[in-house]
Parts: structure tokens; C-alpha cells; sequence
């Protein structure tokens, strides 16, 4: 099973990009895993917030497959425990998803054919962070999860 998080923004910050490169190393010990990102449409700052996200739903959707499993991050998602989001990729990995795909919309979310299309909606939290620092909690907490399934000591419990 291969790992992807797709971003929809820039390049990851200088802040943030260490941290984000290091734990996708570790999570590539257990799953292939990489990092796409998803530019803006270069006419972004002239759309209007609703054909701004549906011009970001048609890149996402010229990337996904039938068969991928789509992760939507979104605040109002089903938050998880380590150990339930351990257990969540080990179901997918079990039902043999060639690829599972945790997507960060854009600024303003996600248009709702993307929302619709998503297998999953997951919650870090009800807090709001910048993207960049959802991009590392998201890698750390992929990473904690494979060394859960893995009964590794980085996760105390």
C-alpha cells in the first residue's frame, strides 16, 4: 500500500519542511509514502472562493484514481486516538488499497464534489492550524500510527 498526502498550497515552509521530510522517511520504513503538492490555479487571486475551490476540485480530481481511498482533513471530520488511527490504516492496508490518500484542501476547504468523493473525513482536531503545520502533525501522526501497528516504543500508551 503507498502512502500519499496531497496538499493543496505552496512549497512546505522552511519551519516546517525538516520535520515533514524526516517523518515521511520514517513512515517510508513500513509504507511508501510521498508528499504531492498541489499549486494553486495561477489565476487564484481573481476567483471568486467558490470557483477558486472548484478550479483546486479539478486538479485533485485529474490526480485521483477510481480505486484510491480518499482521507479528507477537515475540522468537522471523526477525530481519532493514535491507537484508532493506527488501527483505521491497518483496515486499509488489510482491504488492499493500492493507495490511500490523505488530502489538506485549500484555503477555503474543499468544493463539495470533493467532500462527496472523500472515503473518509478525519479531524486532527476542532482547533484550526495553518496548513503547514497540519502538514507535520499529519506526517508525525501517520508516522506514530505505523509504530503503533509496529508495537514500537515511540508511542507510549
Amino acid at each position: 500500500m503507498k502512502i500519499q498526502f496531497w496538499s493543496v498550497g505552496k512549497q512546505h515552509d522552511a519551519y516546517v519542511k525538516d520535520g515533514i521530510v524526516d517523518f515521511t522517511k520514517r513512515i517510508n520504513k513500513y509504507f511508501s509514502a510521498e508528499w504531492m503538492l498541489i499549486a494553486a490555479p495561477k489565476n487564484a487571486a481573481s476567483l471568486t472562493e467558490k470557483e477558486l475551490k472548484k478550479a483546486e476540485a479539478a486538479l485533485i480530481n485529474a490526480q485521483l484514481q477510481k480505486d484510491d481511498y480518499l482521507i479528507l482533513l477537515d475540522e468537522r471530520g471523526k477525530s481519532f486516538t493514535s491507537p484508532d488511527l493506527a488501527q483505521f490504516i491497518q483496515q486499509r492496508a488489510n482491504e488492499s488499497h493500492k493507495r490511500i490518500i490523505f488530502l489538506i484542501g485549500g484555503a477555503f476547504g474543499v468544493d463539495e464534489t470533493i467532500a462527496k468523493r472523500a472515503d473518509h473525513v478525519w479531524s486532527l482536531s476542532t482547533l484550526v492550524f495553518p496548513h503547514m503545520l497540519v502538514r507535520l502533525i499529519l506526517s508525525e501522526q501517520v508516522y506514530r500510527a505505523c509504530s503503533i501497528l509496529r508495537n514500537e516504543k515511540y508511542h507510549h500508551s
